[in-house]
């Protein structure tokens, strides 16, 4: 069965990643915990009863409470989709553009990958001088592999 956590904004991964850890440490029965990034301030746990959930979530900062109710994995299985359909998936040397923030518009060339934090390294092209900018992999469209000509794109 599945349950909904209601968390603070921001926090799902960090939460997420500690409740792995207690469940671990502490033997309970938790298959999974789920963090989606389009969906702020939830997280789901798969667990077999209500009362592994609550020692699970007791004294833990941030987690405000969680729905007594439990759901089917039918019932959140689209949002799983939706969310992994979304991620870039770029090696160094590759050509990006940017979709967003304030250089967006602009070509850039991958650097280096950070899968953990989700974020990439890039240098933009078109500058005079080309510095190294940090940003999350949402805001980075693929617009050239590495070993792709001009005519391939």
């Amino acid at each position: 069965m599945i349950y909904a956590l209601r968390v603070t904004s921001g926090q799902e991964k960090i939460l997420a990643e500690m409740l792995v850890k207690k469940s671990k440490a502490e033997k309970l029965n938790i298959y999974s915990v789920i963090y989606l990034d389009n969906i702020k301030g939830y997280l789901f746990v798969e667990a077999d009863e209500e009362n592994t959930v609550v020692k699970l979530t007791q004294k833990i900062k941030h987690v405000k409470g969680f729905l007594r109710k439990s759901m089917a994995l039918a019932e959140i299985q689209n949002l799983i989709q939706m969310s992994s359909s979304q991620s870039v998936t770029t090696e160094p040397g590759d050509t990006v553009e940017m979709v967003s923030g304030p250089f967006k518009g602009e070509r850039a060339k991958v650097i280096k990958i950070d899968e953990a934090k989700d974020e990439i390294t890039v240098e933009l092209v078109e500058v005079a001088v080309p510095i190294p900018v940090t940003v999350k992999t949402k805001m980075l469209r693929l617009f050239k592999k590495a070993g792709a000509s001009d005519d391939d794109k």
